[in-house]
């Protein structure tokens, strides 16, 4: 077997996850050609992994669009001719384009949801509390079953070079005694975004160390009013939304010598980056499999509550009312983790 498709569509912390998975495989396998197909706005993940994996950017809301679109994706990828097909996805549209593949006589497996186990780790009563199999756990079944075998050897995908000084030497000063954290306070749902009041009481304390500069991460128009009003209010902070690409925020993130993230996508960004990461869980939790690569369980924060986790992705709104998983959770916990990793 010589050449791979492997699919991985959304969302951007999942297919940051496949990264290691598929820089390890190649590592064990380099006569191994891997075309990874996802959401162009993704591509810079891949970048900096070796040569023998390319990237195709997949148009799901233009020319991919619909059964037709995703019919003309399989008949530009069908020509490329491929020995096995793996479905990181296992969504409606891969469905479909390993049901084409698989009828012109290509092995094609999927990714296991599990979905089940979830569910009982879960649900509000009878809770089966312990650990799933984590993403990279299952992402790598999957190329088990195409019959590879191989060891997790990713570090970083700055691994063999850096980022070019000059991607943010236009937003940066010097690094010369300072140390570099992050702040990426925003996560898609309110069961995995800390109260936003807490986290400009942390920015406010860390702000005060002459010796520290904050950097804020987030994307939306409220998320920028927001970064751009703590700028304005705290010393040593700095917000670079809306002024970097995906490859500039992870060249950023490389020189970092801490991440304060929710369970999102910076948390992967960082984990990308060899970065560690002070992690916030609320409805969420690391058992559900979510964890950044080779990050720490011990720069985890959060509060064993017997109502824990009560969502997978934190989307479910809490059945309390009350979020205590995240409101109990005090500023000074997060500033302690991170003058503790700083010292060390």
């Amino acid at each position: 077997m010589k050449r791979l498709l492997v699919f991985r569509f959304s969302a951007m912390g999942d297919v940051a996850m496949t990264v290691p998975i598929l820089y390890s495989l190649v590592k064990q396998y380099p006569e191994l050609q891997i075309t990874i197909v996802s959401r162009a706005a993704f591509q810079p993940f891949f970048e900096q992994l070796p040569e023998n994996i390319s990237f195709v950017a997949a148009d799901l809301y233009g020319k991919h669009k619909g059964i037709r679109g995703l019919y003309r994706l399989y008949r530009e990828l069908h020509e490329m001719k491929f020995d096995a097909v793996a479905d990181l996805h296992n969504v409606l549209r891969t469905f479909f384009l390993r049901w084409c593949f698989r009828l012109s006589g290509i092995p094609v497996e999927h990714f296991n949801k599990d979905r089940k186990a979830k569910k009982a780790l879960t649900r509000q009563k009878n809770k089966i509390r312990q650990p799933l199999q984590t993403t990279f756990e299952r992402y790598t079944k999957v190329f088990n079953k195409l019959g590879f075998s191989f060891p997790h050897t990713f570090t970083s995908i700055f691994e063999n070079q850096n980022p070019p000084a000059s991607t943010l030497s236009a937003y940066t000063d010097s690094k010369e005694n300072q140390h570099w954290i992050g702040i990426a306070p925003f996560a898609k749902h309110i069961g995995k975004t800390y109260p936003l009041e807490k986290m400009e009481q942390v920015v406010n304390e860390l702000s005060r160390h002459e010796n520290y500069r904050i950097f804020l991460f987030g994307g939306g128009v409220q998320e920028l009013e927001i970064l751009k009003n703590w700028e304005q209010k705290y010393p040593h902070t700095q917000t670079l939304s809306g002024k970097l690409k995906l490859n500039g925020e992870l060249a950023l993130i490389h020189q970092l010598e801490v991440m304060i993230s929710m369970d999102s996508a910076n948390m992967h960004m960082a984990f990308l980056t060899a970065t560690p990461v002070v992690s916030i869980w609320g409805a969420t939790h690391p058992w559900g499999g979510f964890m950044g690569w080779n990050q720490s369980p011990e720069n985890a924060i959060q509060l064993e509550m017997p109502c824990r986790p009560c969502s997978i992705f934190g989307h479910k709104p809490c059945y309390k009312n009350d979020y205590a998983c995240l409101n109990q959770i005090t500023p000074q916990m997060i500033i302690e983790k991170v003058n503790f990793l700083l010292k060390n």
